[in-house]
This record gives C-alpha cells, structure tokens and sequence, in this order.
C-alpha cells in the first residue's frame, strides 16, 4: 500500500491506474480523507464496501470533477437541485438526484438514486479529472471517527488499499451536508459542513 505525497509527479498518475484496475484508493477532500473506486466497476463498489464494513443499504456517493456534469448524471432536476449546484459546488454539499437509467452504476440499495458532489479541494478534482467520477466515502471503518489525515487512513483501512494520496491534515472532521432534492421540496438527510438554514433558503428562492 504506497503512501505518496498528492503533488509528487507519479502520485495522479498512479492513483489514476488502480482505479482503472478495479483498486481502491484513499484521496484527500475538502471534508475529510476518504476511499474511492469506479462507480462502473460492481466488484469495486464491492471491495469498498467490505473494506468499509457496511452493506449495499449505504451506498457510497459519487465525487465529480465539475459541476457540468451533473445533467449527464441526473434526470428530472428539479430548479431547487440547479440552484443549490450553482449555489454550493464546489463545496462540501452531497445532492441526492433521480440517476439517469443509462447509468448503469451498481452502488447498492440506491433505489433510483445517486448521491453526487463536487468537492473543493484541488488534488481531488485533478484525480477526478483523469479519472472521471469516483465514487467515494469517508475513509474509515463503519462507526469510527472519519480520517483526517493520511496516517489515520492507514491505520483504519491501510490494507485494503491500493495508493493512499497524502495531502496533509484536513482543516476539519465535517462530513458534507447531504440533500435530497429529488422532490418538490429539498430535504436534509444528514447535517454537515454546510448550514441547514442556508440551504432551505437557497433551495426554496423561488417561492420567495
């Protein structure tokens, strides 16, 4: 399991590879560290899972790159959706959205679903960028304290990795605020970095 320093010449490149072999790989975030595979790879999605410890009741997000994409990966977007992307990407808001049928992805127990971001951190959407979505979860066991630095990931989860990108500490142990938003009305599913107050008002502009 190498550790590399995230802007050493080699670390993208190789992180980029074990993805593409089916591997799991520890980036960092604007959040906290976390595990990411190919959302399109079922025995991937799998491998991270187990190396989680939790079932397909939990599927993990999917990271992307740019904010661009989300029509691509989600149908029936509702105006709240468009407005809280625009509001809140890149940033640490996790949009739960009706997925396009021709996704494909089995993340787990989605029920139509897919939980998609665009984190605000540099070394993650130049890993993104090469390799295209990811789909990503806090780098911890289930039940433990999320990871903030590289050295935690390791201890928790080192053995089940391929490549871990170190990136120095994070500056916080939030997890991104989920929404689901594939109603008429945004709903908050989990608290995190970003305020609820915030984003019911951003979600809800247009009825003002």
């Amino acid at each position: 399991m190498p550790l590399i320093d995230a802007h050493h010449p080699t670390a993208l490149p190789r992180a980029a590879q074990a993805v593409r072999a089916g591997q799991i790989v520890a980036l960092p975030t604007d959040t906290v560290y976390g595990i990411g595979v190919d959302p399109a790879n079922s025995a991937a999605i799998d491998r991270l899972l187990a190396a989680k410890g939790r079932g397909r009741s939990l599927p993990p997000p999917v990271l992307l790159a740019d904010a661009a994409l989300l029509p691509e990966l989600a149908s029936a977007l509702t105006p709240a959706a468009r407005r809280l992307a625009a509001a809140y990407w890149p940033g640490a808001l996790t949009l739960v959205v009706t997925a396009h049928a021709h996704l494909g992805w089995d993340l787990g127990q989605t029920g139509g679903t897919v939980a998609l971001r665009v984190p605000d951190d540099a070394v993650a959407r130049a890993l993104l960028a090469r390799t295209g979505p990811l789909a990503v979860t806090s780098a911890n066991l289930h039940g433990q304290p999320p990871a903030t630095t590289a050295a935690e990931v390791v201890a928790q989860l080192g053995a089940a990795l391929a490549v871990v990108l170190d990136d120095g500490p994070r500056a916080t142990s939030a997890a991104s605020t989920i929404v689901d938003v594939t109603g008429p009305e945004p709903r908050i599913l989990r608290s995190g970095a970003v305020a609820p107050a915030a984003l019911l008002a951003t979600g809800q502009e247009e009825r003002q």
